[in-house]
């Protein structure tokens, strides 16, 4: 066993996406407010999914759920492909994922987009308001790619890393291709990677015991 806090030394996120929210098409939903409110209205019988139990768009789910209150059961599907396949035939009500995995849909006019996870509005979607702006407060959440040590790497090396990981990550074929796998370069460096853990492990601490979840 090992322990990932003690035993790897943060070095550089290499890209972050948020996550957004989409309707399958044949929803009446028109909005986020207008899907809590019929949460609200049929306590338990409305549900969602995501690429995963435990992943980061799961959380997010949870999130919303504490945040306002509702109750929708979470239908986990062992990726996103299955996930995306339920949704697009309506078996679903709602559906969390990755921005990136969930453009060539929105794009498509396949499913329908009604909030973001990240701060601000993700620049792919200007129309589409993020949590905060609909009052779901501390809800900013993304999935993000990181590039960790072994403890105990010598400082110069990760020094190094860092400055080679920066000049790679620069480069414009190398943003295209991130940009591509949807998930846009940020090149993080150890302290603000640090900082970043310091905040999200407490943070889905809280959101795994109040929801209750379980390692099945």
């Amino acid at each position: 066993m090992y322990d990932p806090l003690k035993d790897f030394v943060p070095v550089m996120v290499i890209g972050a996406s948020p996550n957004a929210f989409v309707l399958p098409p044949q929803s009446d939903v028109k909005s986020l407010p207008e899907f809590i409110a019929k949460a609200k209205a049929n306590p338990g019988k409305l549900n969602w999914t995501s690429p995963g139990a435990g992943t980061t768009p799961h959380l997010a789910g949870e999130v919303l759920k504490l945040r306002t209150g509702i109750n929708m059961q979470h239908i986990p599907f062992a990726g996103a492909g299955p996930a995306t396949t339920a949704v697009l035939a309506g078996q679903v009500d709602l559906y969390t994922a990755n921005i990136g995995s969930l453009m060539g849909l929105i794009d498509a006019g396949k499913v329908k987009p009604i909030a973001v996870t990240s701060a601000k509005r993700w620049g792919d979607l200007p129309n589409v308001p993020t949590l905060d702006e609909l009052g779901v407060k501390d809800a900013v959440s993304d999935t993000f790619q990181g590039i960790y040590a072994p403890a105990g790497t010598p400082q110069p090396v990760i020094d190094r890393l860092v400055k080679e990981l920066k000049i790679i990550l620069a480069r414009d074929d190398v943003k295209e291709k991130f940009v591509k796998a949807g998930l846009p370069v940020v090149a993080e460096g150890p302290d603000v990677f640090r900082a970043r853990i310091a905040h999200e492990v407490p943070m889905y601490k809280e959101i795994i015991d109040k929801a209750g979840l379980r390692i099945q």
